[in-house]
């Protein structure tokens, strides 16, 4: 399903304790599967305990680069995502940010 050129990066996060997400997994991750070539997002998938949750971030992912935090998607994400786990998200993003360039760093 994916290319030789794609990478998956799992960036983490801490949600509330009252969250369904902490009930479950202990803690938020995205999975984010990224084009090497281009460092553009292609495919994510998230511990949200809802399907909608998981297919709106997607949404508001795809397409987008991995390789440094975008303050607009930042600003996007606080506008649109209204869910407790909307810090979440952003930090889980930025942790994967973070890993994307050391792997970059590593391998490539």
């Amino acid at each position: 399903m994916y290319n030789d050129d794609t990478v998956y990066v799992v960036g983490n996060s801490k949600t509330n304790t009252d969250n369904a997400i902490t009930n479950r997994f202990n803690s938020f991750f995205i999975g984010f599967v990224v084009e090497m070539k281009n460092d553009t997002i292609v495919d994510l998938s998230c511990s949200a305990t809802i399907r909608t949750t998981d297919e709106f971030i997607k949404s508001l992912f795809i397409g987008r680069s991995l390789i440094e935090f975008d303050l607009k998607l930042e600003e996007e994400i606080k506008r649109r995502y209204h869910g407790s786990s909307q810090r979440a998200i952003i930090v889980a993003y930025k942790d994967a940010v973070k890993k994307y360039n050391e792997i970059k760093e590593r391998y490539f």
